[in-house]
Parts: C-alpha cells; structure tokens; sequence
C-alpha cells in the first residue's frame, strides 16, 4: 500500500499548472501548500497523497495514477497533453502488462512519467 509519493521539479509553478489540470480527471485538486518550501501537495480526498517539490528535478520518476473507469483515463490524457504534458503513450490497453491493463502516459515538464491506469474487468480487446 502506497501512503504517498512524489516529485522532484525544477519550476514549481508550471508543475503546479501541468498537475492541476491533468489531475482533475480523477478528482485530484491541490490541497496542501507550502510556499516558502516549494512544496504542493495534492489529493483526491481530504489528504495529499502526491507531493511535488521545486528544488529542481535531477531524475526522471514514475507514478501511476488508479482510475475508476476507461473514460478517466482518456481525459487525463486530454488533459495532460492541453495542460503542455508532452504524450507518452495514448489511452488503450496493455495486453503485454495483464489482462484489462488500460492506460495512458503523459510527461509532466520535468519529464516525469505520469501513468493513469484502469484494471478493467470486462475487456472487450
């Protein structure tokens, strides 16, 4: 179990900008700031759950996103690549992952990998 996870970014400001509009398709919204640390927080709920810090990204990282359905992940990844995400593998499924592996990828402007995946039940591919 995963109790939360984060980046490393060189410009907080546009990461905050990317995250806000590609996070909203599942219901993620900035809930904790920390200006005079550069840290920003977000969650679906009442808790943040993914950080982002701007000290100035050294690395590239990976997070996969959970999605309640296929229709989420279509509009992260609109949404992603409208907020300037840069498209790293379209909505559709991932046979060679597993069975019902739905997905999509988006780089953020760090060139974070952001995964939103859907473990859908009843493929129909």
């Amino acid at each position: 179990m995963i109790d939360h996870t984060g980046y490393h970014v060189s410009d907080i400001e546009k990461s905050k900008a990317f995250y806000d509009k590609a996070l909203a398709p599942l219901g993620y919204t900035l809930i904790t700031e920390f200006p005079e640390w550069k840290v920003a927080g977000y969650g679906a709920g009442d808790r943040s759950d993914f950080w982002i810090v701007g000290d100035g990204a050294k690395q590239t990282e990976h997070v996969a996103f959970a999605a309640l359905d296929k229709d989420a992940v279509e509009k992260f990844h609109a949404a992603g690549v409208a907020a300037g995400g840069e498209d790293n593998g379209a909505p559709g499924y991932r046979k060679d992952y597993s069975p019902g592996y739905y997905a999509a990828f988006v780089k953020d402007p760090d060139g974070h990998n952001v995964e939103v995946v859907f473990h859908d039940p009843t493929p129909s591919e």
